[in-house]
């Protein structure tokens, strides 16, 4: 629940900043694209005005290089009369052209004024995001919290319904049905008991190697021609096995039922001759696989039983 939880706010913590950042980037681009096509318009403009104003004087000085000595003989009476007539075409020009700029700037103001006010909604609208984020980060750790309180809830009425199991069965029901019997003569491993005629699946005492401490462990004499020493059982989720390290050192439970041999016995009897290891798996369906390994063992305790 919690990653679910995490993961569903990640998703839109990130679309939401990347709409902001696309309608952040559209709006540019728009603004730049109006602003683009409003300056090649004003230059196209300008372009004719200056092609008008080039036909304007082509003619004129056509004629005079037409009629050089006319303009030679003339030049006194043509003077006041040129004058009197360009004058006046070079004011309406620079009169237009002020006014054009003028308005240029009019518009390029009005531009930068109504990207300013775009700006600033801009601003508004990712603080507004900003505020958003921050209050989906404070109902995800509400939500985290209550995910922990949870589990542990969880985990308590697990622990109780297993203990009310444990309360109502019948101690030795449950154990008979794959026990055969608890031997009391010692030996070394498993298969020690088999060879000597014992092919009972059942409880064992075995005798920890180079000392005279015993140890009791189920024997399977059944499954592929029998002798395996089983060092760890799990069947109906009675044992916690969420342990301490010196509890799987020394190990936990009941040979009868759910239960870890121990890793101190298991690296002492391994390191004595060649082990053959078989973990074997059964679902809830009936289902059954495995796994062999031709070598076991296990190191000491400083080598942290690898």
């Amino acid at each position: 629940l919690e990653n679910y939880i995490q993961d569903s706010m990640k998703k839109e913590m990130v679309e939401i900043q990347q709409t902001a950042v696309q309608n952040q980037t559209a709006v540019m681009i728009e603004i730049g694209t109006n602003l683009l096509n409003q300056t090649a318009e004003q230059t196209r403009k300008l372009t004719d005005v200056e092609a008008q104003v080039s036909n304007e004087f082509q003619p004129k000085n056509a004629s005079a290089s037409q009629t050089p000595t006319t303009i030679h003989l003339t030049q006194s009476r043509v003077t006041p009369f040129s004058s009197t007539i360009r004058k006046p075409n070079c004011k309406l020009l620079f009169s237009f052209l002020e006014k054009r700029v003028l308005e240029m700037e009019d518009k390029h103001t009005l531009q930068l004024k109504s990207i300013k006010d775009e700006k600033d909604q801009l601003q508004v609208l990712v603080a507004r995001q900003n505020s958003i984020i921050e209050e989906l980060e404070k109902q995800l750790v509400t939500a985290t919290v209550n995910n922990s309180v949870l589990q542990k809830q969880q985990h308590d009425l697990m622990e109780t319904v297993h203990n009310l199991l444990t309360m109502i069965s019948t101690p030795n029901s449950a154990k008979n049905n794959f026990i055969a019997k608890e031997e009391q003569i010692s030996f070394k491993d498993c298969a020690e008991a088999y060879k000597s005629g014992l092919t009972t699946s059942g409880i064992y005492t075995l005798t920890v190697p180079n000392t005279a401490q015993e140890k009791k462990a189920y024997c399977d004499m059944e499954t592929g021609g029998g002798g395996w020493t089983v060092i760890q059982r799990r069947e109906d989720g009675s044992v916690d096995f969420h342990r301490t390290w010196k509890e799987y050192k020394m190990g936990f439970g009941d040979p009868a039922g759910e239960y870890w041999l121990g890793n101190e016995f298991v690296s002492q009897l391994t390191n004595q001759k060649r082990y053959v290891l078989k973990i074997h798996l059964k679902d809830w369906e009936g289902n059954e696989a495995y796994s062999l390994y031709d070598h076991f063992s296990l190191a000491n305790e400083e080598l942290k039983y690898r």
